[in-house]
């Protein structure tokens, strides 16, 4: 069962040889993209943002979530399917998902006619969206919610695959998102440039991917403790790392 983890891992390790998340997972995203940013993408951003972080408005996705004005933004914070299909071939939520969510900001962002606050609105979210995509249950299959019908124990205490996945790990980790940012490998300006010129179709497929491996070694009922924590930490990181510098990618192309 763990071979197909270690297969990932040894191909993670030879690819980059320098070896929705909680809140501290996409502050973690925002911060390394402010640390990749070109000047004059950073300027207009500071401009947009009236000079916030980043990592400082990350979670707006989710704390607008229980104002019922952007109730119909849900939907656009995953996308759901079964897990033998791609996302080019399975049927699209109506409702929207978080591939169509990302390509509809980073339109808005580019529409120099859309109005200032607009603009902000939309790159807040492209922040946050940038974050849940790289969140492999934010590509987990429909049946389950994105594991969240998953029952488990983490620790000796109930939970649920998505939980354990958007926060749980992450807290267990025991740092601050400048400290986890800090923490990450060190990777060279060639893997990089590799890393942001990979389309999001890509981002999907490799959150889907590691969805399955996930899935594989968290079966419901399953009671998990320290030594997964230990396995999929590596991961984790990975995936944080992979979010924060494709989010900077884009926005260095949205605002050349």
């Amino acid at each position: 069962m763990f071979q197909s983890f270690s297969i990932i891992s040894l191909l993670y390790l030879l690819i980059f040889p320098s070896l929705d998340w909680g809140k501290t997972g996409h502050q973690v995203v925002g911060a390394l993209a402010d640390q990749h940013l070109t000047p004059k993408a950073q300027k207009q951003i500071e401009d947009l943002l009236d000079g916030a972080s980043l990592a400082s408005i990350s979670n707006y996705g989710d704390e607008i979530k229980s104002n019922p004005k952007f109730r119909h933004l849900n939907p656009w914070h995953y996308i759901n399917f079964s897990l033998d299909q791609s996302n080019v071939s399975t049927k699209k939520n109506p409702k929207g998902d978080v591939v169509m969510a990302i390509k509809k900001c980073i339109a808005k962002l580019k529409d120099l006619d859309e109005p200032k606050s607009e603009r902000a609105f939309y790159l807040k979210l492209l922040v946050h969206f940038i974050g849940d995509i790289h969140q492999p249950m934010h590509v987990g299959r429909k049946e389950d919610r994105g594991g969240n019908d998953i029952r488990l124990r983490w620790m000796g205490k109930s939970t649920n695959l998505h939980r354990l996945w958007d926060s749980q790990l992450i807290e267990r980790h025991g740092m601050s998102h400048s400290e986890m940012v800090q923490d990450l490998i060190s990777l060279s300006p060639q893997v990089i440039k590799e890393i942001q010129s990979q389309p999001l179709e890509t981002w999907v497929a490799e959150s889907q991917a590691l969805a399955i491996i996930i899935y594989e070694e968290s079966p419901t009922n399953s009671s998990l403790e320290q030594d997964y924590y230990s396995r999929y930490l590596p991961l984790l990181k990975m995936q944080l790392q992979r979010g924060g510098l494709r989010l900077a990618g884009e926005l260095n192309e949205i605002f050349r």
